[in-house]
């Protein structure tokens, strides 16, 4: 029953919530955040085995497709959609679904979570299939729009991970790897939104990034596959590029350029003397990692 996830139970440090000064309930908030990370750490196996199923499939063409309702739906779609300015991955390759639509991104869509059928309808509509890898959110692990998404990609031969903040979750029964981590009772009863949502995000950005640096989409921890698409993110770029070789902002600048504006074809060209295309050529037998072509 509801009442008897840890999500759902009170949190009895701030029973007497709207009593507390300002100062008070938020130096208590702060100090339930500050348990999220010791508590993820435990977890850190299985989310490295998620991470290298992941790889798997990302070389094997596949897609990491996150799904879920509301808060962990959302918190998906923000994972998915940093993928390409951050990583310069297309944005087919990480995929955020959320209970209801898009539009449940700005306002919730009544009923669409409670949907089983719908979950396997989504996955159908973007023509999932056994190579990509579903990973199912929900702070409750019993959201019905996850465990259809997860039922219907088992059943297809697909990869499972479920991220939930409750122990012994009915989507981590279902996924073949759960990740499910007891942060406790929100400081707000049932908001979810609060410690639930924070390991939620924790645990995709280590999913991710994770699975990102292993499709050599980082140099050390220089994001060379950045997409420079506004002013900020071309100082970004030429940054990255004059941290990569020791070389001047003009150069830089230059050398951008020649390269397109993709900083890892560039770093390439300053740092092994060679054309745009001799770049390319050599990332490419190189899978992609700067550190490999440069051997």
């Amino acid at each position: 029953m509801l009442k008897n996830l840890t999500t759902e139970k009170r949190n009895n440090l701030t029973r007497n919530l709207d009593n507390m000064s300002t100062e008070q309930f938020l130096q208590t908030m702060n100090n339930e955040d500050a348990k999220v990370a010791s508590i993820i750490r435990k977890q850190i196996p299985v989310i490295a085995k998620a991470v290298n199923t992941i790889n798997t499939s990302l070389k094997s063409g596949g897609r990491i497709i996150y799904m879920g309702a509301g808060t962990s739906g959302r918190i998906g779609l923000l994972d998915a959609v940093e993928c390409p300015p951050t990583f310069g991955t297309n944005p087919e390759k990480v995929v955020g679904l959320i209970a209801g639509g898009e539009r449940a991104f700005v306002k919730a869509v009544e009923g669409a979570e409670d949907d089983f059928n719908l979950g396997k309808i989504d996955l159908q509509s973007i023509s999932m299939d056994n190579t990509d890898v579903v990973v199912g959110i929900a702070a409750s692990g019993r959201t019905p729009y996850v465990i259809g998404g997860l039922r219907y990609a088992n059943s297809i031969g697909a990869e499972t991970v479920a991220i939930s903040c409750n122990i012994n979750s009915e989507i981590g029964k279902i996924a073949k790897k759960a990740i499910e981590v007891d942060c406790g009772p929100e400081v707000l009863t049932g908001s979810t939104r609060l410690k639930a949502g924070t390991a939620q995000k924790m645990i995709c950005n280590m999913l991710s990034t994770g699975s990102m640096v292993g499709m050599g989409k980082t140099y050390g921890n220089l994001m060379v596959d950045l997409k420079p698409t506004n002013k900020k993110l071309e100082e970004r770029a030429k940054s990255i590029v004059m941290e990569a070789t020791s070389c001047d902002h003009k150069t830089a600048e230059k050398f951008l350029m020649a390269a397109q504006k993709k900083p890892k074809v560039a770093i390439i060209m300053l740092l092994t003397g060679s054309t745009y295309d001799e770049a390319v050529q050599k990332l490419e037998k190189a899978k992609g990692f700067v550190h490999k072509t440069l051997k």
